[in-house]
């Protein structure tokens, strides 16, 4: 497959416990994730007698044993010396405890890291208040909102195994060596805040987590911790940022689907693929609407159920991109839920 300017050397990913080398040194493997986003890509890098893991997979008895299988066969054995995370998303940051327990120092952003800690510690055994009327004012459908409070909801510390008191800093501009090659540290946001990605000064490889995919863009979402947040006004300052370093000869390996070439393309991709969601959102908002009301607008597809909360939350961030760019206004109605309008209308 391919698209304009985007090409897949890779024609299969590879099998659970199997991996494919993309690169001297550099092994890709894939685990499973029980969502419509089936997998998650995770990259292990040749440290001579360990070695470097970026990013882990859910913690579950299934990830583990595809772990375990995995460096006990094609891994050669070798331990994992260090677990690099690029960011605190659950299927990215799972098993990071689970590989520290085993003797691996920990490496990630500080963002991440007190993002994720904080979510794992705060384990809620029923929806508090306070996210009651986040999704309430965000326009949750009442019939969805009530059989949500009925259920237990998600906590990270379900699938995310706890992690240690202490661990090493990823900062923008430095540099780390994995595999045999010095790596660029350059900070993505938007879809996670202080999202790392790898750019090694070879000019060959990039690394790029859920911030750089093909063919999909990864959520931006706002949630009850931060209401207000504006993911997508970082999204496309960091897009427009990393784009001074894309080239055509890079091999990028995100962390879903398949590693790619044609980053530049790609990246003006993810930077138009959004701003056309806003135009074509603040057409839909000729009348106002509710947060769930914006989802053809957005997507250009009807959301199943399975998908609805991460659609909501995509609507929110859309919403609240225009208003607060003078895009749109908002105000609360009656049932406690916003409407949206075009600010023109």
């Amino acid at each position: 497959m391919s698209g304009a300017g985007i090409r897949y050397p890779f024609d299969t990913p590879p099998d659970h416990g199997t991996v494919v080398e993309v690169a001297e040194g550099v092994l890709w493997l894939r685990l499973p994730l029980p969502m419509v986003l089936d997998h998650v890509n995770v990259y292990a890098l040749d440290d001579g007698d360990s070695w470097a893991v970026i990013d882990t997979g859910f913690d579950s008895r299934k990830s583990r044993a595809i772990w375990d299988a995995a460096l006990s066969g094609p891994l050669s054995g070798k331990p994992v010396a260090r677990v690099v995370v690029t960011h605190h998303h659950p299927d990215h940051v799972g098993l990071a405890g689970w590989f520290v327990a085993r003797g691996a120092e920990l490496v990630m952003p500080r963002t991440g890291w007190l993002m994720a800690r904080m979510l794992t510690l705060d384990e809620q055994p029923a929806y508090p208040p306070e996210t009651v009327d986040f999704y309430r004012r965000s326009g949750m459908a009442a019939e969805v909102l009530e059989k949500r409070q009925s259920e237990r909801p998600f906590n990270f510390a379900d699938c995310v195994h706890p992690l240690p008191l202490g661990y090493t800093r990823l900062q923008e501009g430095g540099t780390i060596r994995m595999g045999g090659r010095d790596w660029v540290i350059r900070m993505g946001n938007g879809h996670a805040p202080e999202h790392a990605t790898f750019w090694s000064a070879e000019g060959d490889l990039v690394i790029g987590g859920d911030q750089i995919l093909p063919s999909i863009s990864p959520n931006l979402g706002v949630y009850p911790t931060e209401p207000e947040a504006d993911p997508v006004a970082e999204w496309l300052e960091a897009c427009e940022r990393l784009s001074a370093f894309a080239t055509e000869r890079q091999l990028v390996m995100g962390g879903h689907k398949l590693p790619f070439t044609g980053l530049p393309t790609r990246m003006r991709q993810l930077i138009d693929n959004h701003h056309g969601a806003l135009d074509r959102l603040e057409r839909h908002l000729a009348e106002p609407r509710r947060g769930g009301d914006c989802f053809l607008p957005l997507f250009k597809r009807e959301i199943g159920g399975g998908e609805y909360g991460l659609a909501l939350v995509e609507s929110v961030a859309h919403l609240n991109h225009l208003h607060q760019t003078g895009r749109a206004r908002r105000w609360l109605s009656d049932d406690g839920a916003y409407l949206w309008q075009a600010a023109s209308d």
